[in-house]
């Protein structure tokens, strides 16, 4: 685990979290934040994915605002991170993530290696990235992908992409999830009985059975479809 720098195509220069496994990597992940930064919980996401196996790294997309954000989870962290976040200009945060990719794919066996997995706000970024940035990646994941139903209409994914939504998330709601469904026939979707943040065991949202069970059809998804899986 150490903190790097990347540059990004435009030449902003962002940090990140690395996580190195103890093998041969299987692959590499980005792992795309929420609107909380990347704080405690990405980062011990990015060290599970290199627990698994995976070379791991969550770069810091609010770097182009403010550097070193690390949020928490209540109304003043959700109050400053959206703010933030939903400022970026798309094209920003997708550039930081592609810088991201290339690390990871420098790294092991190319862009065919690394797949992006995005939480919330990093999981409409994960999406983007399927549809925008496909070059960069062999797979997306996107965990209840906050607005993709309302910003990402004319995208399409062109990498393999798995969707992870809560039938009780009141911000992706269940009609948001049938319109995703409709929109992006080849992605994979999986419906769970949880709210929004179900994978985080610090929100109060946090289902331990359905993060549990998104994490091992993570893991299979990435297995599958980057190279070096099994």
């Amino acid at each position: 685990m150490s903190d790097i720098e990347l540059t990004a195509p435009d030449g902003h220069v962002l940090t990140a979290h690395l996580s190195t496994p103890d093998g041969p990597p299987r692959g590499g992940v980005v792992v795309i934040q929420e609107i909380f930064g990347v704080n405690e919980h990405i980062r011990a996401v990015t060290d599970a994915f290199a627990a698994a196996g995976y070379l791991a790294v969550a770069p810091a997309l609010f770097d182009r605002s403010r550097r070193g954000v690390e949020l928490g989870y209540d109304a003043e962290g959700l109050e400053v991170g959206r703010g933030i976040a939903w400022e970026l200009p798309l094209d920003e945060p997708l550039s930081d993530i592609q810088a991201a990719a290339a690390y990871l794919a420098e790294a092991l066996e190319g862009p065919a290696s690394v797949a992006t997995v995005g939480f919330c706000w990093g999981g409409m970024l994960s999406a983007a990235a399927a549809s925008r940035t496909p070059q960069s990646i062999a797979a997306a994941v996107g965990y209840y992908p906050s607005m993709a139903a309302q910003l990402l209409v004319t995208d399409q994914p062109h990498v393999p992409l798995l969707v992870h939504l809560g039938d009780l998330d009141p911000r992706i709601t269940v009609e948001d999830g049938q319109t995703l469904a409709e929109r992006w026939p080849t992605a994979t979707f999986h419906r769970y009985d949880a709210g929004h943040g179900f994978n985080c065991n610090l929100r109060p949202d946090y289902s331990p059975k359905a993060a549990t069970l998104a994490w091992a059809r993570t893991l299979a998804f990435l297995n599958e479809h980057l190279t070096g899986g099994d």
